[in-house]
């Protein structure tokens, strides 16, 4: 099974670190991908929300909506994909990721995927 591994982290916090504390991490993060071998499908660290864009399209009119998109005090930061035998093993993966020390670590199992 695949579970996805997001990290909700809070606004603002990397602006907070210095660029050799925010190296160290990235390492860190990039180590623990390294250590999931086999299990690891992928993984990505991404942008703050502020440099997102929302599409919509109701009655065939598209809108764009610039980020950040609700007022909450927590992002979508990053995730790693990661293939599984159980949500047990996969809470085990999240509790051993390095963002859990400073954000919180959502455990989701995805869904199958139907294709013709």
């Amino acid at each position: 099974m695949r579970y996805v591994l997001l990290i909700h982290e809070p606004r603002e916090q990397r602006e907070t670190r210095s660029e050799a504390e925010g190296r160290a991490l990235y390492a860190e993060m990039v180590a623990f991908g390294d250590s999931l071998g086999s299990q690891l499908v992928a993984s990505h660290s991404l942008r703050p929300d502020r440099h997102g864009v929302r599409v919509q399209v109701r009655q065939d009119k598209p809108a764009l909506r610039d980020g950040p998109f609700t007022e909450s005090k927590e992002m979508l930061g990053g995730f790693f994909l990661v293939e599984c035998d159980s949500l047990d093993a996969a809470l085990g993966l999240a509790r051993h990721c390095p963002a859990a020390r400073f954000a919180s670590v959502e455990v989701r199992e995805c869904a199958p995927c139907y294709v013709k």
